[in-house]
């Protein structure tokens, strides 16, 4: 009988594993697509509706990504069946990132459905392997179990015989959605999985960094298309610039000095869980709305530039709100709770001025600079 070991929730010096940064690698390629195609999609004037298939295609890879992260952190022993396992988990997550470029062009997520019912088969897999003898949380695992093998059903029904790119069908997307994300907290409710604390965390941060890195990608894209053969193009070189500010900015208020998950109670574990889908979502979206305005600068797309601007000052703003959302309003009290806040609503303010991802750049520069003060000040930090 498949059966894995529990591990400690409270081992010391617990780290990501290698194979667990294998399957970020993987992760990346897809979301790499993802953005991809919503950089190309809104370039080319089709905003709304690239905005909706970016939003499909990311919940299907962070979704896949955030069971698999959960679960190694509480069951992942380093045998055979866990190995052996994960790389059929990362060969779904190389399917699926092939199908996302052919679900932009013909709406049909067929393959993208195929690589994410072989990462839910391994995952269905290792929750039955982790029920096995002498686990403290068998019927938690039973459940999770049960939970995917229904779900992966009602996909495998819905897209391989009904699917079309309609509003009905979306709305039977969003019904498939809500119980994926209610099989964790029906699984959780028997008995909390044994996960750890600062594992997550760090495995939460690993994959902020990954998104974070599609903002550099299309910074460094501006910057070499700013090379116009005889002269800079000044455009670029202040979009560039305005993008190192933004993402140095993302990423200092992102890696603070206050933990991210303070408690391990449910309602605060799952806000905090779910709630990171709005980071991962927004800071990849903030690289494909670079990506746009390099385009566009360099005439190479149909929209104009305040297409650019627009999915810039949304992907920013709904970064720093989110980041409210699941920590800030949770650690502090007064004004400095409310400074990301504040800072998401003048974001998607920006576009209204005369140079809209300038003023993103000033504004997250300002919220990154006046959080550290405030919060390390009162804490009495250097």
């Amino acid at each position: 009988m498949l059966s894995l070991a529990q591990r400690d929730p409270n081992e010391a010096h617990r780290a990501s594993t290698p194979l667990e940064l294998f399957v970020d690698l993987a992760s990346v390629i897809a979301i790499a697509a993802a953005a991809a195609g919503l950089h190309h999609g809104v370039a080319e004037g089709h905003a709304a509706e690239s905005v909706l298939t970016f939003l499909l295609a990311f919940g299907g890879i962070w979704w896949a990504w955030m069971n698999y992260t959960w679960f190694a952190s509480a069951y992942d022993d380093g045998g055979l069946v866990f190995k052996t396992a994960t790389f059929v988990f990362l060969a779904g997550a190389l399917v699926m990132a092939a199908g996302i470029r052919a679900f932009f062009e013909t709406h049909h997520p067929g393959l993208i459905l195929a690589g994410y019912v072989i990462m839910r088969a391994a995952m269905i897999t290792l929750w039955l392997a982790a029920a096995g003898q002498g686990s403290h949380s068998r019927t938690t695992c039973l459940r999770y179990a049960a939970g995917i093998l229904v779900t992966q059903i009602f996909w495998i029904v819905l897209i391989a015989g009904f699917w079309q790119w309609s509003a009905p069908m979306l709305w039977l997307y969003a019904a498939g959605l809500a119980a994926e994300l209610a099989v964790p907290i029906w699984a959780e409710r028997a008995s909390p999985t044994p996960w750890h604390r600062h594992h997550i965390i760090e495995r939460y941060g690993l994959l902020t960094i990954i998104v974070l890195g599609e903002m550099l990608l299309a910074i460094s894209s501006a910057i070499h298309g700013a090379q116009d053969p005889g002269h800079l193009n000044g455009a670029l070189l202040r979009t560039a610039a305005s993008g190192m500010l933004i993402t140095f900015s993302m990423w200092w208020v992102y890696f603070c000095r206050e933990d991210h998950l303070q408690s391990r109670a449910p309602a605060r574990t799952f806000v905090w869980g779910y709630g990171h889908f709005l980071v991962f979502a927004s800071a990849a979206a903030t690289g494909a709305g670079f990506g746009v305005l390099t385009d566009v600068l360099t005439g190479h797309a149909h929209s104009g530039p305040e297409a650019g601007h627009r999915l810039i000052a949304a992907s920013v703003g709904l970064y720093f709100a989110a980041l409210w959302f699941i920590r800030d309003r949770f650690h502090h009290a007064g004004a400095p709770a409310s400074i990301l806040l504040l800072a998401g609503l003048g974001c998607f303010a920006a576009p209204l001025t005369p140079w809209p991802t300038e003023a993103v750049a000033v504004i997250a520069v300002a919220a990154a600079s006046l959080r550290a003060w405030r919060i390390d000040t009162r804490s009495g930090k250097p």
